[in-house]
């Protein structure tokens, strides 16, 4: 019986610096941008969310991509 990934649909998140703690250190936030396609091209992902936060006054830190994927059974020929 063989497995079959399904790609169902992805989320972008995007880090970015709001600010500094009491302590000194940076406050790292988070936005999600949800339903992104599957099979979408990274470096255009990058892209959009290198412009986007070009019209924040925050600072972008990092840009994480998590897919979601069903495993499921392949029928017996």
């Amino acid at each position: 019986m063989a497995i079959v990934d399904k790609p169902l649909t992805s989320t972008l998140v995007l880090k970015y610096q709001d600010g500094l703690t009491p302590a000194g250190d940076p406050q790292i936030k988070q936005k999600s941008l949800n339903y992104v396609r599957p099979g979408v091209d990274h470096a255009v992902l990058h892209e959009i969310a290198v412009a986007l936060f070009s019209l924040t006054e925050h600072p972008l830190i990092a840009v994480i991509l998590r897919d979601s994927t069903e495993l499921v059974e392949e029928p017996e020929d």
